[in-house]
């Protein structure tokens, strides 16, 4: 059966159609839907793991217990798991192991640009890379096979316009893979001459890959007429030659990315003119091929920063880029920004008034960096906020600065993921800043997955609340203040005693409160503010929230009644009492 499927669901289809078991992953744009979808078939065992590290574990546990596996990360989620990446590729598997990264080029929600083709490298495992969904589908399959005949982890990488397109895809059935029966095997305790002895494997497996590649159809050769110009691709990439150079050119698709072809590429070569490596992001077939001694031209010309497009491929290359559809109308500028409701507005129109210092983290509250608010000072990778705050403070405390208080922030997920270990950094150490975790009862920014303080699984089902009240408690931190955020007077006095605990010696943290608005399970009691124009002075200091719902309009403030769900932020910091709450 054909089918219309997004990059991910086709990945999810194709996990689900090879008999996967279980699947473990932490939810990270643009890989979230893969888990998503995957979670919809009853065969699968589906969760959201604290962290991607726990994921991979998880996974590889399940694998070497001999059922398939999978896991699923976006980019820098895999620096996370990579500390047993490397490891699980020492001690192999039993049933196949698929691990799906999906990068970012162009950064659409994501803090770098990295290119996990690097990973698959330096852990020397084996990648596989679709161009399309049905690829997505059917490698997803291929990486099980090839994990399982070379005992290895595979690694599945997706971008985001693989994961986020849609292309026609063919269905198959499910194929039940009878479980491996677990042997106890003293070589996967990775300790001196065991992990000795198992880099001698790795590498002998490398070398069996390698020959694969060369006859493996993963990696298609497609001759065109036009033999002055042979193109070697991967990934998205591919599409955007096909889109520029048409039929007649000659390409060499590279499905199997790593471990990449030798006598195949040197073969290719010497029936082309000249050889173009097109690729996004780094050069890592560019370089492959000039180490086997193949001349081509790569970076030079195409751009090694950003996403591709057909139109940039074409530029880059001297020749005309195809139309595209424009409007006639310019679209107005939107920058990202907290939705109006938010609970995270009032923690940061609070710290940012107060002109605190903030080490902020990733979530949606990385949007408190923005204009009005502009409170956040730092921003690196999730649960930074804690342990790179301490690390300010400590700076600070060398210094003899004592004026400045460090405020880190974190989310309710991101505490799980890695905050943890940040705020036993401050206790045990002695740091001199306050950890604020922000509550919203959901992970916000990747689309509302659950996590450890939802009290519910991935599926919807009921389990063990986690409290970041009694966590921090039990880390040694004292007072352990919490706040509604939208109560801007608590909010305050919140921060206030904070600091006034932490000038008397004491060790004080913050947690803020208040539902996500988008949670679809629970029903919020609803009203809208609207503006008394005969009290509004245009004093213009409802703006400071950074609220989309208001503007000004003729001088007078105005709220949008599509967007305004009666949070009364604005309300508490207007001076004249021109904005009035309606009940529902």
């Amino acid at each position: 059966m054909k089918e219309l499927m997004l990059g991910n669901k086709a990945v999810a289809r194709g996990l689900y159609e090879a008999g996967c078991c279980v699947i473990s992953s932490y939810p990270g744009t643009p890989s979230t839907e893969i888990t998503e979808e995957a979670a919809k078939y009853p065969e699968i065992y589906c969760e959201w793991a604290p962290n991607e590290k726990v994921a991979l574990e998880v996974a590889h546990g399940a694998a070497v217990g001999g059922k398939r596996a999978a896991c699923c990360m976006k980019h820098v989620g895999l620096n996370v798991a990579a500390d047993p990446l490397f490891t699980i590729s020492y001690q192999g598997v039993e049933a196949g192991l698929v691990i799906c990264v999906a990068d970012d080029p162009g950064m659409f929600s994501s803090q770098n640009e990295q290119d996990s083709r690097h990973y698959a490298i330096a852990a020397k495992v084996p990648m596989l890379e679709p161009s399309d969904s049905q690829e997505a589908l059917t490698f997803a399959k291929e990486a099980f096979r090839l994990s399982e005949e070379y005992h290895t982890p595979v690694l599945l990488r997706m971008c985001t316009r693989i994961s986020h397109s849609q292309s026609i895809v063919e269905r198959g059935v499910r194929q039940e893979v009878p479980a491996r029966e677990y042997v106890k095997d003293p070589l996967r305790v990775m300790m001196t001459t065991n992990s000795l002895k198992a880099h001698y494997r790795v590498e002998a497996r490398t070398k069996a890959m390698t020959e694969l590649a060369e006859t493996s159809p993963l990696n298609r050769l497609e001759m065109g007429e036009d033999t002055s110009l042979g193109i070697i691709t991967s990934s998205t990439s591919y599409q955007y030659v096909r889109e520029v150079f048409g039929e007649k050119a000659c390409v060499l698709k590279l499905g199997l990315s790593w471990p990449m072809p030798v006598q195949k590429i040197r073969d290719f070569a010497a029936q082309v003119g000249q050889v173009l490596v097109v690729e996004e992001l780094e050069p890592i077939i560019e370089n492959h091929c000039r180490q086997i001694g193949v001349a081509v031209t790569g970076k030079e010309k195409i751009p090694l920063v950003d996403e591709l497009t057909q139109g940039v491929v074409a530029r880059s290359l001297g020749r005309e880029a195809k139309p595209t559809l424009t409007l006639d109308d310019p679209i107005p500028g939107r920058p990202p920004v907290m939705c109006a409701g938010c609970p995270h507005r009032g923690v940061f129109y609070t710290l940012s008034k107060n002109k605190c210092m903030v080490y902020g983290d990733i979530g949606c509250y990385t949007l408190g960096c923005a204009e009005p608010l502009n409170c956040m000072d730092s921003v690196v990778c999730m649960g930074a906020g804690f342990s790179a705050g301490m690390g300010i403070a400590k700076s600070f405390e060398k210094e003899g600065v004592t004026g400045k208080v460090v405020f880190g922030v974190v989310g309710d997920s991101t505490f799980f993921h890695s905050g943890m270990t940040g705020a036993a950094e401050i206790v045990y150490n002695k740091g001199r800043m306050i950890p604020c975790v922000l509550d919203n009862r959901i992970t916000g920014m990747t689309g509302h997955q659950d996590n450890p303080g939802t009290g519910y699984t991935l599926q919807g089902d009921p389990t063990a609340l986690l409290s970041v009240e009694k966590i921090l408690t039990a880390l040694g931190f004292a007072p352990v203040l919490t706040v509604d955020p939208q109560d801007l007077k608590a909010m305050k006095a919140a921060v206030d005693q904070a600091v006034s605990a932490l000038d008397a010696g004491q060790q004080p943290a913050i947690v803020t409160r208040r539902p996500c608005l988008l949670i679809k399970r629970d029903k919020f009691r609803k009203g809208m503010c609207h503006v008394n124009a005969d009290k509004c002075r245009s004093c213009r200091s409802c703006l400071r929230v950074g609220c989309p719902a208001i503007s000004m309009e003729n001088g007078k403030a105005v709220i949008d009644r599509t967007q305004c769900v009666g949070c009364t932020v604005c309300a508490q910091v207007c001076p004249f009492d021109a904005i009035e709450k309606e009940e529902n």
